[in-house]
């Protein structure tokens, strides 16, 4: 399979680029590999702990080194939905290896907060930088070298990504990563959003909307928008770690925990000992970077993604930028319609063919390489597959040919649009990105005065009090990942929501984030510089025209650029921003991190 030349172009420029680091990791991980895991050459104290809580069965094969053992990885906890099931998963896996003559053990815990009970409070001002911290965690979890391979359990948005930066720093490990799923279907997401703005308006009181957000999020699995955590569902498939078909199998059903048992025992034939080693390093190339990209502006995925991938990327020694994010986006067309960009929820995208179909209409065209190692053993038309149980035995059978849904999932000869979406606006301002795959094309051109505003709540209040009257770009600053952490932004989508809905012509420009779920209302997001830095963003005043250009991809401040340029910019005292919920713990964090179009990354 011939993949398209503007696919190429990009995959061989990031090679081109990252020459010399890609080198330097992959010679740190033949090192690791060399020096193996010699669990027979710790001391018998090290041995010791490293055993101390196994049956007598499991000690006398942990006491060699021939006997494999499996890490266990989990980001397990009973308040949020998505990160429930896995409270079974350890159980599932210890007797799928158990049953292959190896050991599992769980590693570590890592943290997992959900940005939907976090937004707008406190403690989205965390939620950023979570992410470095489950890649410290996953390290440390890693770190007593007991282990032959791993298995990473993990869904919702920084969740993923952090434990996919900690797997790399392990390169040299095989590692299968094994999602929970969506929950199944409730109160469409277009009908609770309706309520939303319904509340806004003050049309509805809190006891409808919380009855609508609960017959929304209604039980055990991921929230079923197509948001960060589907997002990142959708990546560890097309990128080759997750099992063929598994990614949007319902949680607590007899296929999900087939698919669990058979992710174990493929974690442990990859591992060093056999023939077929596999390690995340190795899987994790510059063509699983691209192959990412394009599924992700194939399906309209999230915004957050723009600093996930790259900061997953540079853990590998990738160098990814926006420019090759925004020309892969020109270059791939948009093949599905899933909330916000579409009224079906997930569940219905995995009904109309989901991931296989998708794999197999963008193989077939040229838009993702073939030829990338995966955990199952096979390039990626391995994974043009739907995974089922046949007579109790799962099975993988060729994904259809045609799309169940064609108004969800369609074909890359009929697809929603010709380009992906995601789009990277340029101009006087600085850079951002911006989601337009939900946003219809009379609202992606927005030239209209400027609102400033220091934080999401100042603008929350001018909506209460009546004074978005107009056209309005609205300008959220001091939201960044040094000023703050760069929480969310999305309770600001209600408001927009309305405003737009009246007949004005309304955007949002900041430095802060969105949701995976952005919506209807243009936003042009991560603005870098950041206002902290000085950037052009801080020198925005209320009632200057500004102009957003999704089409052509531009962002630019309307006037006397001389004038402009000369203001002095402005500035905001945060001390208040930067305790309470645990936030004085992450001084350290805001000093180190880097700009939002290169990861946002603490590490440099």
């Amino acid at each position: 399979m011939t993949v398209r030349q503007a696919i190429q172009d990009v995959t061989d420029r990031i090679a081109a680029r990252s020459r010399d680091t890609r080198r330097d990791y992959l010679n740190r991980l033949d090192a690791a590999k060399a020096q193996g895991v010699h669990r027979s050459a710790l001391s018998c104290g090290n041995l010791a702990h490293g055993f101390a809580a196994c049956a007598p069965s499991e000690k006398a094969a942990l006491a060699g080194d021939k006997a494999l053992n499996l890490g266990i990885v989990n980001s397990y906890n009973d308040m949020l939905s998505a990160h429930q099931p896995y409270q079974f998963y350890p159980d599932i896996i210890k007797q799928a290896a158990r049953d292959i003559g190896a050991t599992a053990q769980v590693a570590g815990g890592v943290p997992a907060m959900c940005d939907g009970v976090t937004q707008g409070q406190p403690g989205m001002d965390l939620s950023l930088f979570s992410r470095d911290v489950i890649a410290m965690a996953t390290a440390i979890s890693l770190s007593h070298n007991m282990f032959d391979a791993a298995v990473f359990l993990g869904i919702c948005d920084k969740i993923v990504p952090g434990l996919v930066i900690g797997a790399l720093s392990f390169g040299h490990l095989p590692a299968v990563f094994i999602p929970a799923g969506p929950m199944t279907s409730g109160l469409p997401n277009d009908e609770k959003s309706k309520v939303r703005q319904l509340y806004m308006e003050g049309k509805v009181g809190r006891a409808e909307l919380l009855e609508a957000e609960s017959k929304s999020y209604h039980s055990p699995g991921t929230c079923t928008f197509y948001g960060t955590a589907n997002s990142n569902q959708m990546l560890m498939e097309i990128m080759g770690l997750h099992l063929p078909g598994s990614s949007f199998v319902n949680p607590g059903t007899p296929l999900r925990d087939a698919l669990t048992r058979e992710a174990t025992r493929r974690a442990l034939s990859l591992t060093a000992q056999g023939n077929n080693y596999t390690p995340i390093g190795h899987i994790m190339d510059e063509k699983a970077i691209v192959n990412g990209l394009v599924g992700l502006h194939a399906t309209g995925g999230s915004t957050n993604h723009t600093m996930h991938l790259i900061a997953m990327a540079a853990a590998a020694g990738l160098h990814v930028t926006w420019d090759d994010m925004s020309d892969l986006s020109d270059a791939t067309p948009l093949l599905a319609r899933v909330y916000p960009n579409g009224l079906a929820d997930v569940n219905h995208f995995h009904a109309a063919g989901g991931m296989g179909y998708l794999i197999k209409e963008l193989l077939e065209d040229g838009y993702l390489h073939e030829d990338v190692k995966t955990v199952w053993g096979t390039g990626l038309s391995g994974y043009t597959v739907e995974a089922k149980l046949v007579e109790d035995q799962l099975s993988f059978e060729p994904a259809p040919a045609e799309s169940a849904l064609p108004k969800v999932l369609t074909s890359t000869k009929a697809p929603f649009q010709q380009t992906g979406g995601l789009k990277l606006l340029k101009g006087n301002l600085g850079r951002s990105v911006i989601k337009v795959s939900a946003v219809k094309p009379e609202h992606r051109v927005i030239e209209a005065p400027a609102r400033v505003f220091h934080g999401q709540e100042g603008l929350q209040a001018a909506f209460k009090a009546g004074e978005l009257t107009g056209d309005v770009i609205a300008v959220v600053r001091f939201s960044g990942p040094k000023a703050i952490g760069m929480p969310e932004l999305h309770k600001l989508t209600p408001a927009l929501g309305v405003l737009q809905d009246r007949g004005f012509k309304v955007a949002l420009l900041t430095d802060g984030r969105m949701s995976g779920a952005s919506g209807k209302v243009p936003a042009a997001i991560h603005m870098t510089p950041e206002a902290f830095d000085g950037g052009p963003i801080s020198k925005i005043r209320d009632g200057d025209m500004i102009r957003l250009d999704a089409s052509e991809g531009t962002l630019t401040f309307l006037g006397d650029e001389k004038e402009f340029f000369s203001r002095t910019p402005a500035t905001e005292d945060l001390r208040s921003q930067h305790f309470g919920m645990g936030r004085e713990l992450f001084g350290g964090f805001r000093s180190l991190v880097g700009v939002a179009d290169r990861g946002a990354s603490v590490f440099g």
